[in-house]
């Protein structure tokens, strides 16, 4: 199936809710999102945006399989389908979700981790004032490529860690914008097979449930 919205409007959207300018480079926003947005806060702007990146778990896997994610369904009042930069290898991915640019732009286009240097939503929304932090697994991609930046970033080495911290710093309240990426699934992903009980089953099923416990700590203008 291919959809015709790409990955690289979600920057201008999240941009848009926040009620900062996008980054440089950035796509024009994702215009169901941002009609999301207008409705949900009354043409206002969010106090804060938590992204969780529960990582990317193929569309074909997705409606195969509806029972695995039913539980976060439940949980989303809005479901958009993208199209995917290629290749979509996970660094290339983030690096597009949040510079809003395709891979030939903001340069990663292959599995690597180098830190981006062109503008992205991080750089944005500093200029803005906003207080920043990043959440992540050590040895991911989302732990590397947007360093440099003056912001908070914690880093630990197990999927636990990294979803209590994120789970305390939504309850504490003190940043404007917070990325989650705890490589759940896709860590068991790559050392089995992306069908196997363990990284399709286990893991998703307890990404969606960690989804629950941040949403309960996010209060009503979030």
């Amino acid at each position: 199936m291919y959809n015709p919205n790409s990955l690289d409007t979600i920057c201008g959207a999240l941009s848009y809710a926040l009620g900062i300018e996008a980054p440089a480079e950035a796509a024009a926003a994702n215009a169901d999102l941002t009609a999301y947005i207008d409705t949900v806060f009354g043409g206002e702007k969010a106090d804060r945006v938590i992204m969780y990146n529960p990582d990317a778990i193929a569309e074909w896997i997705f409606r195969k399989y509806p029972s695995l994610t039913k539980g976060a369904q439940a949980r989303t009042d809005i479901e958009i389908p993208l199209c995917s930069v290629m290749p979509s290898v996970t660094p290339v991915c983030f690096g597009t979700m949040y510079t809003g640019a395709q891979p030939a732009v903001h340069g990663i286009r292959k599995y690597e981790k180098p830190v981006i240097k062109i503008d992205s939503i991080f750089d944005a929304a500093l200029r803005a004032g906003k207080k920043c932090a990043i959440i992540s697994y050590g040895k991911s991609s989302l732990s590397h490529i947007f360093l440099e930046r003056d912001m908070d970033y914690y880093i630990f080495d197990t999927v636990e860690e990294v979803n209590a911290k994120a789970a305390k710093l939504i309850i504490e309240d003190e940043y404007d914008f917070i990325v989650v990426y705890n490589a759940n699934y896709d860590s068991a992903m790559h050392n089995a097979f992306h069908l196997s009980s363990l990284s399709l089953e286990s893991r998703v099923i307890d990404n969606f449930q960690f989804l629950g416990i941040f949403q309960s700590g996010i209060t009503p203008n979030q």
